[in-house]
C-alpha cells in the first residue's frame, strides 16, 4: 500500500477539521503528539477513499504545485462545495480548477463533466470547452456546456 505523507506546519489539528467537514467519506485512525513544548503531531486518516499520514511540525518544508490532490466531483454542487470551503480563511485561487487551501495544500477540484467534454467526439466541442476551462479559475459546467454547445 503506499499512502500519502503530508508535512504541516504546526497546523495540521485545524486541516484535520476543514478536511472533515468538506468530505462526508472523512475518519481519523489515529493522533499521536511526541515531545514538549511545540510537540509534534503524527496523524493517520482516511479522506475522499484515500489514505494520508501526516507530521505536524514547524520546519522550511513548504507545499508547492509540484504536487496537488486532484478530487473529480460527481457535480457543480460538489465542485463548489469542496472549491470553497477549502479556499475559505486565507487559501487562493489559481487557474483552470487549481487552488491552494490556507495550509498551502493544491488542489485540482474537477467535475467530472469537464473530462466527458474534453473527450466529446466532435473536435470542435471539446475544443471550446477546453478554451473555456483555461480562462476559468473554479470550473463552472454551464459555462463549459455553453461554449461547446455554440462550436457544434
Amino acid at each position: 500500500m503506499i499512502t500519502t505523507c503530508l508535512w504541516f506546519q504546526g497546523d495540521l489539528e485545524a486541516a484535520l477539521d476543514r478536511y472533515a467537514s468538506l468530505f462526508d467519506d472523512f475518519e481519523v485512525h489515529s493522533v499521536t503528539r511526541m515531545g514538549a513544548g511545540e510537540p509534534a503531531m503524527l496523524a493517520d486518516w482516511r479522506m475522499n477513499g484515500t489514505e494520508f499520514r501526516a507530521i505536524s511540525q514547524p520546519s522550511d518544508f513548504r507545499f508547492n504545485e509540484s504536487i496537488s490532490l486532484s478530487v473529480v466531483c460527481e457535480d457543480q454542487a460538489e465542485a463548489d462545495k469542496l472549491w470553497y470551503g477549502l479556499i475559505a480563511d486565507g487559501g487562493e485561487e489559481s487557474m483552470c480548477g487549481w487552488l491552494k487551501d490556507a495550509f498551502g495544500v493544491s488542489w485540482q477540484i474537477v467535475p467530472k463533466r469537464l473530462y466527458e467534454l474534453l473527450s466529446d467526439p466532435n473536435p470542435a466541442r471539446a475544443a471550446a470547452a477546453q478554451t473555456t476551462m483555461l480562462g476559468q479559475h473554479r470550473i463552472v459546467v454551464a459555462d463549459l456546456e455553453a461554449a461547446a454547445d455554440k462550436a457544434a
